[in-house]
């Protein structure tokens, strides 16, 4: 069956080159076309679409008001194709996120073209991957993958180390679990966290910005050199893997791409387990694609804690499935339970303190 996308958009040539675009593949259907969020609302229970397509800025009702009306009437993946979710605007983007967009996809800057091949390729690929995507989350039955947790629980926190880092990984879904995640962290967070995201170019700065409205510690791109201090939470930069040197140090790396993305979560992973060993935390979370699964396996093989998202909670499970059927989580949890889970386990180690 064919994935049918509705689109949203204010301005007749780029809705006509939007459709243009999208029946040039035989997997995707135009069921419907909307030029405001109003008209748009009325669309949805007739046409019955698997995404929606939409501008930000509209008449009568705009993107983010869509937006927040669709996931509170009629829950669907959500991709905003908009010229106002570029590098200098990144506040729209994670205003969209927050109200439940799934992705953002920016349009050119010197406007669409129907013959842009890099363009169409990449808004085909997008949509056949959020055509997949479950936005139900608070509707649908816990997977079977959810029994691990219990099954897991009974593991002893006393058989693994004092930990003395935290790292996490995330792609598709990643900033809303991050700022779940690491919103719930207290002041006194004992250790520090490194965090990998797989995010567009330019909107890095953006994103934390946008997390650190609701976080108690202090964010920042990791800087070469740097010792990761405690009470921290540092990120991985745009476009360079993350990794540490001998003395347990911050350093950038251009080697190729790992699983197609640079930083890869694998990467920092594997450096962060060989240093750290037993003492590291993993925490592998929504995405798509397996990156971050060998490198949970490395950490959960140095005697290092491992933890994946769970799918009820997942945007996309790809990641924290392949680190399961690696064998490399030792609990998946959903997001709500993670922060909580991590404060249990330090609060355990550090009883003989």
């Amino acid at each position: 069956m064919n994935i049918r996308v509705l689109l949203v958009e204010d301005s007749q040539i780029a809705l006509v080159l939007l459709k243009r675009i999208l029946n040039s593949s035989p997997e995707i259907d135009v069921v419907g076309e909307a030029h405001t969020g109003l008209e748009a609302l009325q669309l949805i229970p007739k046409v019955e679409p698997d995404v929606i397509c939409t501008d930000l800025h509209m008449p009568y009702m705009n993107g983010l008001e869509l937006t927040t009306e669709v996931m509170a009437l009629y829950p669907r993946p959500i991709l905003v194709i908009s010229v106002s979710v570029q590098t200098d605007d990144s506040r729209n983007i994670f205003q969209l996120l927050d109200a439940g967009a799934v992705d953002i996809f920016p349009k050119p800057t010197l406007g669409l073209l129907a013959d842009d091949e890099v363009f169409r390729n990449e808004l085909i690929n997008k949509i056949k991957i959020l055509s997949g995507v479950k936005v139900f989350r608070k509707r649908r039955k816990l997977p079977t993958q959810n029994l691990l947790v219990e099954n897991l629980a009974a593991f002893s926190d006393q058989s693994f180390a004092r930990p003395k880092v935290v790292v996490i990984g995330a792609s598709t879904g990643g900033p809303q679990a991050l700022k779940e995640l690491l919103s719930k962290l207290p002041l006194d967070f004992p250790l520090p966290v490194i965090c990998i995201q797989h995010i567009y170019v330019g909107f890095l700065q953006g994103l934390l910005d946008w997390l650190a409205v609701g976080c108690r510690l202090p964010i920042q791109i990791a800087q070469p050199g740097d010792l990761p201090k405690p009470g921290r939470i540092y990120f991985a930069p745009e476009q360079q893997h993350l990794e540490l040197d001998e003395r347990g140090r911050f350093i950038y790396s251009d080697s190729p791409p790992v699983a197609g993305h640079r930083p890869s979560v694998t990467v920092t992973f594997t450096s962060v387990a060989k240093f750290y060993g037993q003492a590291c935390v993993g925490i592998l979370l929504t995405g798509m694609g397996r990156d971050g699964a060998e490198g949970m396996q490395a950490i959960a093989q140095s005697g290092g804690f491992t933890i994946a998202q769970d799918e009820a909670s997942s945007i996309v499970f790809g990641m924290p499935k392949a680190a399961v059927e690696l064998g490399a989580a030792q609990q998946v949890l959903p997001i709500h339970a993670i922060a909580p889970r991590l404060l249990s386990l330090l609060q355990n180690n550090f009883l003989d303190l």
